[in-house]
This record gives structure tokens, sequence and C-alpha cells, in this order.
């Protein structure tokens, strides 16, 4: 098996799980910032926009389409706003 066809079948696993857990609905960008919040908020209940924003999977993200998408995970449920003193910390729900 090449490379590549290991590469296709682990694209193909992703995508599987990807629709079990109904993740299919969010477009690459805002799949990449769940991801990056779910590993982030192990360490922490919250995350915070700082740690999103520097985070592998988003750092070749643009500040405009990162903000439209964090928004867009807010409004769909996936994160939400910290209760806590500032804006820029969030607070990651399990997807539905």
């Amino acid at each position: 098996m090449t490379e590549i066809s290991k590469l296709a079948e682990l694209r193909k696993l992703m995508q599987s799980m990807e629709r079990t857990l109904g993740l299919e609905e969010l477009s690459p960008v805002e799949r990449d910032i769940y991801y990056a919040a779910e590993e982030l908020s192990k360490d922490q209940q919250e995350v915070r926009t700082f740690g999103l924003i520097e985070h592998t999977l988003v750092e070749s993200v643009s500040r405009p389409t990162f903000f439209r998408a964090l928004k867009s995970l807010v409004q769909k449920g996936y994160l939400s706003q910290s209760g806590n003193a500032n804006r820029g910390r969030y607070i990651v729900h399990a997807p539905r």
C-alpha cells in the first residue's frame, strides 16, 4: 500500500467518524477550530481565543475567517462563551 493510499484510507475513516458524530455540517475551518478547542479543553475547562488562533490546525486561517467560523460555532451550539469574566473564553460542547 502506498503512502497516498494509506492517507486516502485515513481520510475516508475520518469522514465516516465526522458523519457519525454529526460534524459533517461544519465547514472545514469550523471543524479545525472545533478540533483545536476540544484538544485545548482537555487541559482546562475553558479555551481562550488566543490559544485557538495559535493552534497548529488553525494557524494558517486568516483572522476574519477565524472569527466568522468561531461565531458560527457559537451559534450552532458547539461552543459557548464562558460566563466568567472576559470575552474570548469559550466552553466546548459535545456534538449533537
